[in-house]
C-alpha cells in the first residue's frame, strides 16, 4: 500500500491535478477503487532418471505475481510485482533469480484524450505491425515502457501514438519502438451512412524501431519501418476483414542478416446464424520477424505478432505432443471452422440437440528460389506469392458434443495430424509425424453438487516415439473441491504391445514400464476469490504453445502447488 501511495503521490505532483491538490493520498484512495490479484506457483523437484528428469540443485522453485490497480474516475495507476526464485523449469532463463517491479503505469483520460506513462500493452489490427501482450503460461511478456497517447478528435476517428522500449525479462531491449495508428469507423464519421446495414471500418499503422548499428561485418539499417492497412466490413450475418503489412529490409539473426524485405497478409471471413457458424482464414508471411533487438531469438523482443491459423486444442495429447509454432521467416497458412447445432427433436439431435465442430488447418513453407547473392546484394531468395512449399503442419479434427440425459453428457473428438519435426523443432534427422488421435470425454452429474468427469485419449503413429494413451478421472464437489488422477503412457515405446496376433493377445502381453508412464494426482480447493491446488507426479518433456508461440518444457517430477487470489 505504501508503494501504491507513493506512485499516486508522484502522479499528482507531476500532473498538478488541481481538483485533488489540497487532498491527502488517503482521501483519494478512499474515493477510488483498488483491485488486484495474486498468484504463486511452486514446485519441489525430485530426480527421476527413468523419464530424464535431472537433479535440480535448488530443489524448490517459484514464480510469483502480485497485481494492484487503482482507479478514480478518469485516473488510474497500477503495479505488478514479480518474483522468480528461481524460475520454474521450462520458463526462460532470463527470469531466473530475479524479483522486482517491471510493470507500472499511470494513466488519465480527459476530454477524449487518454495518456499512459509507464508500462502498457498495445495492438494495432491483428498484430502484423504491433502487438505487445503477456502470456504468463509461456513466461512471455513484451510490454512497452514509455508514453502512449490516444485521442478521438471527432466521432469515428481514433488515433494512437506511442514510443518506448520493450521489456526483456528484467531489463529492456536496446531498440526504441515508435508507432502511430489511425482507426476510422466510416459509419460513425459520415452521418448519411450511419444507419446503413453495411458497417465499414478502416485503419492504418506505422511502426518504426531504432537500434544502433554495432555490427562490424555488415552495414545495417538503424531505422526499420513496418507499415500496413486494414479493412473490416460487416453486414448482417457476414463479416470480412483483411490486413496487409510491409517491412523494409531488416537484417537480423532470424534471417541470417540478409536484406530481403518482408510482407504479410491476413484475410478472414465469417458467417453466422442460429445453429451455424463458419470461419475461413488465410495468411501469408514472408520474412516478418520484427524485433527491437536484431540479435535476439525465440520469442524475445518481438514487436509484431503473426496469428496462428491452427486450432488451440485443450486435450493433453493434442495440445502438448505436436503443437504448431508459427514460422516467422515464412509460411502460407489456411484454416476453416464449421460449427453446427443439430436441432432438438430431430432423429440425430434427440431431446437435447447435438453440436458438431469441424476444423481444418494447414501451414506450408514458401516456394522460394535461392539467389546465391551472399557476396553482393544479400537479398537471399525470391518467392512465388501463391505457390505453397514444404508441408509444415496439417490438422483435421471433428468434435461431436451431446447431452444424453439430465445427468450425462459426452463429447467425441477425432484428429488427423501431419507434423514436420525438421522445421518446427529443428530435428533434421527426424521424419514427419503422421498421427491419428481419438478422445472420449464424459461428465456424469451424480447430484446437485457432485459430478465426475473422465477423458480417454489415444494417439496412434508409427513415427517419433510411437503410440500414446492418456486417462483422466476428475471428481468435483461444487463449489469448493476437485480431485483428479491422470496417467499418460507411451505405448509405442513398449515393443511387447505390438507382438500379439490379435488385440486381446497384444493387451495381455503389455509389460508395464514405469519409464514410459507419466502419472499425476491433483486436488484443489476454491473459496470465493481464492484457489489452492496441489499436484504430484511427472511432467513429460515436450512443447507448450499458446497462439503459435511456444516454449520447451523439460521432463520433471515432484510436487507442484498453485495459489491464486483476487481482491
Amino acid at each position: 500500500m505504501n508503494l501504491l501511495k507513493s506512485l499516486i503521490s508522484s502522479a499528482i505532483l507531476c500532473t498538478c491535478i488541481t481538483a485533488v491538490k489540497a487532498q491527502s493520498v488517503d482521501e483519494i484512495l478512499n474515493r477510488g477503487q483498488i483491485r488486484g490479484n495474486f498468484q504463486i506457483e511452486g514446485q519441489i523437484y525430485q530426480e527421476d532418471s527413468l523419464i530424464g528428469a535431472e537433479e535440480v540443485p535448488d530443489r524448490y522453485r517459484t514464480n510469483a505475481f502480485l497485481n494492484v490497480n487503482y482507479t478514480n474516475g478518469g485516473f488510474s495507476a497500477g503495479i505488478r510485482y514479480e518474483s522468480y526464485l528461481n524460475q520454474l523449469l521450462g520458463y526462460p532463463e532470463g527470469y531466473g533469480n530475479n524479483s522486482g517491479i517491471m510493470y507500472r503505469y499511470i494513466s488519465f483520460t480527459k476530454d477524449k484524450l487518454a495518456v499512459t506513462v509507464g508500462s502498457f500493452y498495445e495492438q494495432f489490427g491483428s498484430g502484423l505491425t504491433l502487438r505487445t501482450y503477456e502470456e504468463r503460461g509461456l513466461g512471455y511478456d513484451n510490454a512497452l515502457e514509455g508514453i502512449r497517447v490516444k485521442y478521438q478528435p471527432i466521432k469515428g476517428i481514433n488515433f494512437t501514438g506511442l514510443t518506448g522500449k520493450q521489456r526483456l525479462f528484467f531489463d529492456f531491449a536496446p531498440g526504441i519502438v515508435r508507432a502511430f495508428d489511425a482507426d476510422i469507423n466510416l459509419n460513425e464519421l459520415i452521418p448519411s451512412i450511419a444507419e446503413n446495414k453495411t458497417q465499414i471500418q478502416i485503419g492504418g499503422s506505422f511502426v518504426s524501431k531504432y537500434q544502433t548499428d554495432d555490427n562490424s561485418s555488415f552495414v545495417l539499417p538503424e531505422n526499420v519501418a513496418n507499415y500496413g492497412g486494414r479493412i473490416n466490413i460487416h453486414r448482417g450475418k457476414v463479416n470480412f476483414m483483411a490486413e496487409y503489412a510491409k517491412k523494409i529490409n531488416d537484417p537480423s539473426g532470424d534471417n541470417g542478416f540478409i536484406y530481403h524485405e518482408g510482407e504479410a497478409i491476413f484475410v478472414q471471413g465469417t458467417y453466422s446464424q442460429k445453429g451455424l457458424g463458419v470461419v475461413v482464414s488465410a495468411k501469408r508471411n514472408d520474412n516478418m520477424s520484427f524485433r527491437s533487438d536484431r540479435n535476439e531469438g525465440i520469442a524475445n523482443a518481438l514487436i509484431n505478432y503473426l496469428p496462428a491459423l491452427t486450432k488451440q486444442h485443450t486435450y493433453n495429447l493434442l495440445a502438448t505432443l505436436y503443437p504448431y509454432a508459427v514460422q516467422l521467416n515464412g509460411e502460407l497458412a489456411f484454416q476453416a471452422d464449421l460449427i453446427y447445432k443439430v436441432k432438438k427433436g430431430t432423429a440425430l439431435g434427440g431431446k437435447y440437440g447435438m453440436d458438431f465442430q469441424v476444423n481444418f488447418a494447414s501451414a506450408n513453407g514458401l516456394d522460394t528460389t535461392n539467389l546465391n547473392d551472399e557476396a553482393t546484394e544479400r537479398i537471399g531468395y525470391s518467392s512465388n506469392f501463391f505457390s505453397p512449399g514444404e508441408v509444415y503442419f496439417k490438422d483435421f479434427n471433428i468434435t461431436a458434443s451431446k447431452k444424453i440425459n439430465k445427468k450425462l453428457k459426452g463429447k467425441l473428438t477425432y484428429a488427423n495430424l501431419v507434423y514436420n519435426q525438421n522445421v518446427i523443432e529443428g530435428k533434421s534427422d527426424k521424419a514427419d509425424v503422421f498421427a491419428d488421435v481419438g478422445v472420449i470425454e464424459a461428465t456424469y452429474k451424480i447430484s446437485k453438487k457432485h459430478s465426475i468427469r473422465t477423458e480417454i485419449q489415444a494417439l496412434f503413429t508409427e513415427q517419433d516415439k510411437g503410440d500414446w494413451r492418456t486417462l483422466l478421472l476428475e471428481y468435483s464437489i461444487a463449489p469448493h473441491w476437485f480431485f483428479a488422477v491422470q496417467d499418460q503412457y507411451n505405448v509405442g515405446s513398449d515393443k511387447a504391445f505390438q507382438k500379439g496376433s490379435n488385440i486381446f493377445e497384444s493387451v495381455s502381453k503389455i509389460k508395464f514400464n514405469s519409464a514410459y508412464n507419466y502419472y499425476n494426482v491433483s486436488a484443489g480447493y476454491n473459496n470465493g476469490g481464492n484457489r489452492v491446488s496441489l499436484t504430484y507426479g511427472r511432467q513429460r518433456a515436450g512443447i507448450f504453445c499458446v497462439g503459435g508461440v511456444c516454449r520447451v518444457v523439460p521432463a520433471s517430477s515432484g510436487l507442484y502447488i498453485s495459489i491464486t487470489s483476487s481482491f
